[in-house]
């Protein structure tokens, strides 16, 4: 996702951003509103949608001229600025645990996990399912390595999508579990390395 979720530096940019998440506009109205020329505006735009954090959503016709381009976030674009993800997810598994129980926990956990796994491929040799695995995890933002080993295969991830969570509640890791458990059809161990550094990693060894 360039990264989806990198950090932009221009301060230009950042502005740019913040008024296409408030509404669709043309190059004339960014540059009116940001006080700078139409060129200068379109070398942004056009730097933005390489990128794949902007992309045409249309034109408007101005009075007497021809229609103007619209432009506006792309779900990447818009998965830049912070969200409460981490935040809901963390109090809905810490109630869950207080109400039901570690078990019944695991167990949403675990079926929601599959609900992610599906549409994945199962077809192919152990290996050709691992790489489907680790296809599903890179979608949902980690990056994703694959390794071979004397008992079977490894996935590793570096920057776990569930990191800011799992530091807390251990136990959102089972969700990746089961997710790999439905793609390979193989036993799968979970040997996360958690905690709040600065590079934690969701691992899952696989039998075969």
């Amino acid at each position: 996702m360039t990264n989806s979720r990198a950090t932009l530096t221009g301060e230009t940019q950042s502005k740019l951003l913040g008024l296409l998440r408030r509404s669709r506009q043309t190059i004339t109205g960014l540059a009116k509103a940001l006080g700078l020329t139409d060129n200068a505006v379109r070398l942004h735009i056009s730097a933005l949608r390489r990128d794949g954090f902007v992309e045409d959503v249309g034109t408007m016709r101005d009075t007497g001229g021809k229609p103007a381009r619209l432009y506006g976030l792309s779900r990447e674009g818009e998965e830049l600025f912070p969200k409460a993800y981490a935040q809901v997810l963390q109090a809905l598994v810490e109630e869950s645990l207080r109400r039901d129980g570690r078990e019944r926990t695991v167990e949403l956990l675990r079926a929601i996990g599959g609900r992610l796994a599906a549409g994945a491929p199962r077809d192919g040799d152990v290996k050709q399912r691992v790489q489907a695995a680790a296809a599903v995890f890179r979608g949902l933002g980690a990056d994703v390595e694959i390794q071979r080993t004397s008992e079977g295969w490894r996935l590793r991830g570096h920057g776990c999508p569930l990191a800011a969570v799992s530091a807390e509640t251990p136990e959102v890791c089972e969700l990746g579990k089961a997710l790999v458990e439905e793609i390979t059809g193989a036993s799968v161990t979970e040997c996360c390395e958690r905690g709040e550094g600065d590079n934690p990693r969701c691992t899952f060894a696989i039998a075969g």
